[in-house]
């Protein structure tokens, strides 16, 4: 009996072995598309000078490595005639530093790259400001996790569309609309079980538009609506406000906006 062990041992090594084993499924790969992500935002009390276009591509799935795009051509132009270059910087970010926001002006996003012209418009969105922040103890499924609440009154006889950030160890993004809070005093929501005294809450509230709103909607559906596994793809493709001028077959992902925002941050107690 004593013999029958060592054959064992070499058994279960061969069994571990092959549960380590990567296996590698051949997807089939579309040609690459470009990702412009192009939001331009005006903090209140800074001059909004400072802004960022990022250009990347789309990938293979096992491809970890973003794929920055370094050679494009990339401009915004306002409706009262300026225009503003943006020059590569690094990682597939383009930099302006003497951008001129204007709430309520129309701009125009022009993205020349392989020789295909990639086009959007959109208005810059005002936004009101946070009023006050305020913690409680009753968030989560438990209804004993912290919660943080950033109200904002929302102006009368508008319609409105916000967009909440709060930045923690992680990003939570919420939108919201105005359909049935217009001018009375609201809040923006985030609770998490992970939020712990002493932490310090980043809070972001943008402006945006009815056309963003209903975009980052169907995103939402959309992921929520994923549940087929790592390999399922979406629905339908989710396209943003570019479209590319010289070829509309090869269209981009990303969208084209222009906002006001307000942040403050907030430490648990």
């Amino acid at each position: 009996m004593k013999k029958v062990f060592p054959y064992i041992s070499i058994i279960l090594v061969f069994v571990f072995i092959s549960c380590e084993e990567v296996i590698q499924v051949d997807l089939e790969e579309s040609e690459p598309r470009l990702v412009i992500e192009a939001s331009i935002i005006w903090y209140k009390d800074t001059n909004g000078t400072e802004q960022v276009i990022k250009i990347t591509e789309t990938t293979p799935f096992y491809q970890e490595d973003p794929a920055f795009v370094e050679n494009a051509t990339v401009k915004v132009f306002s409706e009262d005639g300026e225009i503003f270059e943006f020059a590569y910087n690094r990682n597939g970010e383009y930099r302006n530093s003497d951008f001129n926001p204007d709430i309520g002006l129309e701009y125009e996003l022009e993205v020349n790259h392989e020789e295909e012209i990639y086009t959007a418009m959109e208005t810059m969105v005002p936004v009101t400001s946070i009023d006050f922040v305020e913690q409680s103890e009753s968030g989560g499924f438990s209804g004993e996790d912290i919660e943080i609440k950033a109200y904002y009154t929302d102006p009368v006889d508008e319609e409105n569309y916000y967009l909440f950030k709060f930045f923690n160890e992680d990003t939570s993004l919420e939108f919201y609309e105005d359909e049935f809070t217009n001018g009375n005093q609201i809040f923006g929501y985030y609770s998490d079980e992970d939020i712990e005294v002493n932490d310090i809450i980043e809070i972001e509230m943008q402006g945006i538009s009815k056309e963003y709103y209903e975009y980052l909607f169907i995103l939402r559906s959309q992921v929520g609506s994923n549940e087929g596994g790592p390999f399922e793809t979406m629905p339908a493709t989710v396209k943003g406000n570019i479209i590319n001028e010289s070829n509309p077959e090869n269209y981009p992902f990303g969208y084209f906006r222009l906002s006001e925002a307000d942040a403050t941050t907030y430490t648990v107690e």
